[in-house]
């Protein structure tokens, strides 16, 4: 009998945390999807900006939709490794836009 006591009882703690881990989920989910929606509303601003040249808005666009795609990814389901591997792709491409931009504003060229 005292088996099946603690089988139960450790069958509810399994449960307990198992809903406390899925609510922290959708927690942290909410807060990296409200994240993405403020970083994609900028990179839209900055792709519609009519004092950038074209490849520079074009960049921002690019950037955009790359965020709508992480969004899509957040949404649909939670893998953190996947979400930290986009985030990674995500500055890389800001950091690609943003340099091309300051070399617009000062006349220099890179490769």
């Amino acid at each position: 009998m005292v088996k099946i006591q603690r089988k139960k009882m450790v069958t509810r703690r399994i449960e307990k945390l198992k809903e406390k881990v899925k609510i922290d989920t959708q927690k942290l989910r909410r807060k990296t999807l409200q994240g993405l929606e403020e970083l994609f509303n900028m990179a839209e601003k900055m792709a519609k900006t009519n004092n950038l040249k074209l490849k520079q808005r074009q960049m921002w666009t690019r950037v955009a939709a790359y965020i709508a795609q992480i969004i899509n990814s957040v949404a649909s389901g939670f893998d953190e490794k996947q979400i930290d591997e986009d985030l990674n792709k995500l500055e890389k491409l800001i950091n690609e836009a943003t340099a091309k931009n300051k070399t617009q504003k000062t006349g220099t060229k890179t490769n």
